[in-house]
């Protein structure tokens, strides 16, 4: 899967060594039960058709960015100057690197494989990082932000970091992305320059991808957006995608996950999403959810996905 996601997917590098230290550090993040400690943690899901057992999606939750490397962000921002002499106003349009979001949750990585993009499979992988939340609130910030990748052209070249920081390090975007992948993002404190870039300085062909996402993300742009994620003028520093951010208590599916006893298994009800366990013992799953005396009533199919019985607790949310 991390072949097929066309490059600028930082998240899921087509790195094998990469992606182990990805699973090992999600491995240690569900044994941590001291939340003490989990300030650092990554938490990789993944999408498992239960039938076959293949793979066929993962995403990432991320519990507070930027504690052994600065998470760095441009910020839009406005200098105005007035010339009394002219009577004349500027406005310049400036990009600011930035570590505002510094300690913010993160959620990202979410991939879905290509042959698996209908049926509501997505929307089960994005919420279910919000189930896991609200599972897990202590363990999350107040804050949360999720990075959109930007523009990237047919070549697999990015136009914002070509007009940008490509023109300081020596090296072309999928070269960056790959380090950054692997290595981190220590590289742009050390090299980048710190000073305020102006936009009208920059290419055209920079200057209109500020901010856009990838046409494959915007499906997942408005599925944020449905979440109560805002664009705020922070951007990405390697493709200049749009950052995403929502307070965490606010985010739709956090706030309106609901925990209920299994009363009855049976058919009827309305579509949702459910979730069960902790730690290494969650799991979730599309649902069919009704009331019934003294809890809820879901469908049997779920009930043997996720290994539920009459008397089990859950969490759901209605889809």
């Amino acid at each position: 899967m991390a072949k097929l996601t066309g490059g600028g997917f930082t998240n899921l590098p087509p790195d094998k060594p990469a992606l182990r230290a990805k699973l090992d550090r999600s491995h240690a993040a569900f044994a941590r039960s001291d939340t003490e400690d989990a300030v650092d943690d990554l938490f990789v899901l993944i999408l498992e058709n239960a039938e076959t057992g293949e793979v066929r999606g993962t995403c990432q939750i991320f519990t507070r960015v930027g504690q052994k490397w600065p998470f760095y962000s441009y910020r839009i921002g406005t200098v105005t100057k007035h010339s009394q002499e002219l009577k004349r106003t500027f406005r310049a349009e400036i990009l600011s690197l930035v570590n505002d979001l510094e300690g913010c949750s993160e959620v990202g990585g979410l991939f879905l494989h290509p042959g698996e993009r209908a049926g509501g499979l997505g929307l089960l992988l994005a919420r279910s990082r919000y189930m896991f939340i609200a599972q897990h609130r202590a363990r999350f910030a107040d804050r949360i932000l999720a990075e959109l990748r930007g523009v990237i052209d047919e070549a697999g070249g990015s136009p914002f970091w070509d007009g940008v920081a490509g023109r300081f390090f020596g090296m072309n975007f999928q070269q960056a992305d790959e380090f950054n992948a692997t290595h981190g993002n220590q590289f742009i404190a050390d090299l980048m320059p710190k000073h305020p870039v102006y936009t009208a300085m920059l290419p055209e062909s920079a200057r209109s991808v500020i901010g856009l996402p990838h046409p494959s993300g915007r499906a997942a742009m408005r599925m944020l957006e449905n979440e109560g994620f805002a664009y705020e003028s922070y951007i990405d520093i390697f493709d200049g995608g749009p950052t995403m951010t929502a307070r965490t208590g606010q985010v739709k599916t956090v706030r309106e996950a609901q925990s209920a006893t299994i009363a009855a298994i049976g058919s009827g009800g309305e579509p949702a999403l459910v979730a069960t366990g902790t730690l290494s013992e969650f799991r979730s799953a599309l649902a069919q959810v009704g009331q019934a005396d003294g809890g809820v009533v879901i469908d049997p199919v779920c009930a043997a996905t996720l290994g539920l019985a009459i008397g089990d607790p859950i969490l759901w949310v209605a889809r």
